[in-house]
């Protein structure tokens, strides 16, 4: 009898052991643009993993539906990334509230397909002020938090369009290129205080991008007909049937933020990783046949 109670004993306080480690493993993380794609798989993912998650929308029906995913855990706010001003208060509030932020998710973004020579300069300063300046104010409002705490992880959606590029998406591959580049610094400016950066470069997946979400200029000039006419035509057949499933990239970045050495840089999706390391293949080739003229410049 006596035998049993230890038996017990033992068992109760195995279970509470690892109760208190699933519990010290759990963190807050703020995502921008859970409304839809990768934003939304990885706000429902981190909540069914059991993690808290602030999420920003844009409108009060999708904070109403956040909300409802998990009670006392999703907690939403009303954000416009380009509000700049408004995001350091939104920050502080949400802590203040719902106490420190572990996890920085920079999600919102969308893509501009256009034409260079027939998209605006309205439509392209538009997509920086989404993709990279939206982020960059939101880790502005964050890095002095996780300085003071020695602690903190941000994650920055990019695109395998952050390292290779195509016919008319220039405004979009010019944002994510910058994202990556902003990232990879911080990522070094960051690492004595314990904050980890990560681009995280996905390539084609099953989410709006290339739907609903994207804004397209119109078609105007003749002679980019030849080129540019079936990429738009293939990206718009190909919408909804990528390889890509958004929520195994959930999953991913769970398990990066888990890591206790994230890297600076990961892609998601097999098609990603063929074509950026042919970008490299090609760019290392490429420097190789011009190094001649490369070394010329030494004084």
């Amino acid at each position: 009898m006596a035998e049993q109670r230890v038996s017990s004993s033992a068992l109760t306080t195995g279970m509470l052991g690892a109760l208190d480690f699933k519990e010290r493993n759990m963190k807050t993380l703020l995502i921008t643009g859970v409304s839809s794609g990768f934003g939304q798989a990885l706000a429902q993912q981190a909540l069914k993993a059991g993690h808290k998650v602030l999420g920003t929308v844009r409108s009060q029906a999708a904070l109403d539906s956040f909300a409802a995913l998990a009670p006392g855990r999703a907690h939403g706010a009303l954000l416009d990334v380009t509000d700049f001003a408004r995001i350091p208060a939104l920050v502080a509030e949400l802590e203040a509230r719902h106490g420190a932020i572990d996890v920085l998710v920079n999600n919102a973004g969308y893509g501009h397909e256009g034409i260079f020579e027939e998209a605006s300069l309205e439509q392209m300063r538009h997509q920086f002020d989404v993709n990279l300046w939206g982020a960059v104010a939101m880790m502005k409002a964050l890095v002095p938090r996780f300085r003071a705490r020695r602690a903190g992880h941000i994650i920055n959606i990019t695109s395998m369009g952050g390292f290779i590029t195509m016919p008319g998406i220039s405004d979009y591959c010019a944002s994510k290129f910058a994202l990556e580049a902003f990232s990879e610094t911080l990522s070094q400016e960051l690492a004595g205080f314990n904050i980890a950066v990560t681009a995280v470069a996905p390539g084609s997946f099953r989410t709006d991008w290339a739907g609903r979400s994207m804004v397209r200029s119109e078609r105007a000039i003749a002679d980019y007909d030849a080129l540019f006419d079936p990429v738009r035509q293939a990206r718009q057949q190909k919408s909804g049937k990528q390889l890509g499933a958004p929520q195994k990239a959930a999953e991913a970045i769970l398990a990066l933020i888990s890591h206790p050495k994230p890297p600076a840089h990961l892609l998601l999706g097999s098609d990603a990783l063929a074509l950026v390391q042919q970008k490299l293949a090609s760019l290392g080739a490429s420097f190789e046949e011009w190094q001649a003229l490369t070394r010329s410049t030494d004084g």
